[in-house]
């Protein structure tokens, strides 16, 4: 499935999050891709919001990646930082995809990662200030399209 949609303001960004996060399941994977400050961080704390996490969420840029707990444990990457494929293996990465929890991953791109199942999100600003233009594709994740209507800008 591809969809186009559209958020008009972070808050709006935030709830695409929950609304994709609800959907979620263990071992499933969200790839948020976009440029910087386009949303990516945003709709990942929306989407944990959606599966339990409670309390502060911050970036993590520094750290590359934040565990939390909610309903199933949640994995919050940020690859930005990293300089490719084998960075990512030797910090051993790839051991919290695919298990008991759901991981958050913005700048997929930085070292091609390819997980399944997997939702990837790309995010652009959009000719409005707040407002973002995102594609939607899922890789064995089923998602009902209606939750998104409210988002819906075109079928892709």
């Amino acid at each position: 499935m591809a969809l186009r949609l559209k958020t008009r303001s972070q808050d709006d960004t935030f709830a695409l999050g929950r609304a994709l996060g609800a959907c979620l399941r263990p071992g499933d994977t969200l790839l948020l891709s976009g440029d910087l400050g386009t949303g990516k961080s945003v709709l990942a704390r929306g989407a944990a919001r959606a599966l339990g996490v409670e309390g502060p969420m911050p970036s993590p840029s520094f750290t590359i990646m934040f565990p939390y707990e909610g309903r199933v444990p949640v994995y919050h990457f940020d690859l930005y930082r990293l300089s490719g494929p084998d960075e990512f293996e030797a910090a051993g990465l790839s051991e919290w995809f695919g298990g008991a929890g759901v991981c958050l991953v913005e700048w997929p791109e930085t070292v091609d990662l390819a997980a399944h199942p997997c939702v990837r999100l790309t995010l652009r600003r959009a000719e409005e200030d707040e407002a973002r233009d995102v594609e939607l594709e899922t890789d064995g994740v089923p998602l009902n399209e209606a939750v998104f209507a409210p988002w819906r800008a075109e079928k892709a």
